[in-house]
């Protein structure tokens, strides 16, 4: 992305987008009961009340009543109905990587099967967006989740470590596509929610293959284990090399995700938060959702920047917006042209 002189000015800035992920599916009721939504009623109320303290976007999980995260397709679509009528204009994304299967008669449900995570393109009422990795890689979230941020939660069971260390987020080129292809083909737009410049760098040769051609909302995830480290150099060198025309969210975990919100929100970006990324506040203190809300938008507030409502964050995301060429994929994303046959140099527009 290209920085100008007047480029860190907040009247030169788009309005802020605020992710929330306030369903947090790695921990149990019991690691935080104030802030963890059990019945249906609950976790549409949780959607309301983060809306209401400033956030436009809903990263979607689901949970059953006795606590574990819901694979059940049928509650998936309950929970997005119910968010779609008390919050119409709040952007519903549903965390497509993990956390999903459908119901099949007889058997319990599948985890991360090619086929029942295509269904996620099959939700209904459908949801704004699904996030889609690119390129399979470890997600050992274990690696800096600290012993002493664990101690008293369910994660401080051994098997449960164990588990999460060797989690992975299947994406490989083939499942990429048909994907792409189908969330497109539901109007569902993808949301990239990329590991670090490798991903980034294939998600571009897919644009200029024609593979996607639609809007960019990409999320930086710097949470380490297989993915970028919380190193600032890599969420610079990130936001360095993404198309002018996209939109950026920082996303991290603990204490690391309000220094990187921070910094999203000087340089014109967009953050994230909720207990999915935390569940402490930088003096180690239980930091509900809502609470986490109000202090992005303290922040942005203190850099000049307003918050968007809904109706605005759709206009930055271009929700409802598919490209008919690869050129207008590029045009729209600010991205320079595809090489012609014989052409010399670097392709310019014009």
């Amino acid at each position: 992305m290209q920085f100008f002189d007047d480029s860190l000015h907040p009247e030169n800035m788009e309005k802020v987008v605020i992710t929330v992920a306030p369903y947090g599916p790695e921990w149990m009721p019991e690691d935080f009961p104030e802030d963890i939504p059990l019945t249906m009623e609950e976790q549409v109320q949780k959607a309301v009340d983060c809306y209401e303290a400033g956030a436009t976007v809903l990263h979607l999980h689901v949970r059953e009543l006795d606590g574990k995260g819901s694979k059940r397709l049928s509650k998936f679509n309950e929970l997005i109905a119910g968010v779609r009528e008390a919050v119409p204009d709040m952007i519903i994304q549903v965390g497509g990587s993990i956390s999903f299967a459908p119901e099949s008669e007889g058997e319990g449900a599948l985890w991360l099967s090619d086929d029942t995570r295509h269904l996620l393109a099959e939700l209904t009422p459908r949801p704004d967006q699904v996030t889609i990795a690119i390129n399979t890689t470890q997600m050992n979230i274990m690696e800096l989740l600290y012993p002493e941020y664990l101690e008293g939660t369910s994660l401080a069971n051994p098997a449960y470590q164990a588990a999460y260390s060797e989690m992975t987020v299947p994406a490989g080129p083939g499942w990429v596509a048909e994907h792409l292809k189908r969330l497109c083909a539901n109007g569902i737009q993808p949301h990239f929610q990329l590991t670090g410049m490798h991903a980034l760098e294939t998600l571009e040769r897919l644009v200029r293959k024609g593979v996607y051609m639609g809007p960019l909302n990409l999320t930086w995830i710097g949470i380490g284990g297989g993915f970028d480290g919380p190193n600032p150099f890599n969420f610079f060198n990130f936001i360095h090399r993404a198309p002018d025309g996209c939109t950026i969210t920082a996303e991290s975990l603990l204490k690391n995700v309000l220094p990187f919100n921070a910094m999203a929100l000087a340089m014109g970006l967009h953050p994230r938060c909720g207990i999915e990324d935390t569940i402490i506040d930088q003096h180690g203190k239980r930091f509900t959702s809502v609470q986490q809300i109000q202090q992005t938008v303290r922040v942005a507030h203190e850099l000049g920047r307003e918050i968007a409502n809904g109706k605005e964050a759709r206009a930055i995301y271009r929700i409802g917006e598919q490209y008919s060429s690869i050129e207008e994929t590029l045009l729209a994303n600010g991205m320079a042209p595809n090489r012609k046959p014989g052409q010399k140099g670097v392709p310019q527009r014009g």
